[in-house]
Formats: structure tokens, sequence, C-alpha cells
């Protein structure tokens, strides 16, 4: 398994691993709904965002990126058949560490408020506490040294 800084060639597999995972499954369709295509990707990485993947062979599996700008962990998405094998505790961890580099000392994340689903008790597994619930989106957030 390689671990690897996203590069702008890299988005098509991005778009296919985030629509294909097994918990808050969006379309293709739905994240351009959303303000989230290849073009808006490409721009936020060229600016303060930054992410990692993770890739066996030449298939990306997962990968996260994170806002430099605000200390928001932006998106993290495995496939699922590769989901239990450390890949996203070391996506996250990446994603940690460059938005500490950052000077961000107050990280925060936007999650689904079931906390039945996974990445609930992925997030609070790795230090990441309940800060509130609005608008239909659970916030959370890590305050680091």
């Amino acid at each position: 398994m390689l671990f690897r800084e996203i590069r702008p060639e890299d988005i098509p597999a991005l778009f296919a691993v985030r629509a294909a995972t097994d918990e808050n499954q969006l379309s293709y369709a739905e994240l351009a709904e959303m303000g989230i295509t290849a073009e808006t990707v490409k721009e936020k990485l060229e600016g303060p965002f930054k992410g990692w993947l993770s890739e066996t062979g030449s298939e990306v599996v997962g990968f996260a990126m994170g806002d430099r700008s605000s200390g928001e962990l932006w998106v993290i998405a495995v496939l699922p058949q590769f989901s239990g094998q450390g890949i996203g505790h070391e996506l996250l961890a990446r994603v940690e560490n460059g938005l500490a580099e950052s000077g961000c000392r107050r990280l925060w994340l936007t999650t689904d408020i079931d906390p039945r689903l996974k990445a609930y008790s992925f997030y609070q597994s790795h230090g990441w506490r309940d800060e509130r619930i609005e608008n239909g989106m659970r916030y959370m957030v890590k305050i680091l040294p």
C-alpha cells in the first residue's frame, strides 16, 4: 500500500472512490449539485487544500483532503473492500499533520448526525469530539497541542 500526495491527474480516481463509499454515498451528479466537480477540486488543490491518497498497484483505494486556511477536514473516503485495513487511519493522520504544519490547531469537520454510522465512531476513536448539530449536520472538532 502506497500513500502519497494527491496530484491533479488523480482527480478522476478520487471521484470514483467517493462515489463508491458505503456510507454517505454521493453520485457524480449529487456532488456536482454541491459544487464539487473536477474543476473545483483542482482549484482547491491549487489553493489552500492539500490531500493524500492510498493506492495499491495503480488503483486509488482511498483519499483525504483538508483546508489549510480553515482547519477543515474536508473529505475522507475509502473503498468499502479496503475498509478495516488502517487506510483511513493513515489518511486522517496525514491530513491532521498537514493542517498542524500549516498552523491550524483547531480542526473541524462535518458528518452525518446518525451516531450509528462507522464514520462517527471512527472520528471519536481518533480524538474528535462533538461540537454541535446544525442544519442536519454534525460538527466535530479536534484541538491539537
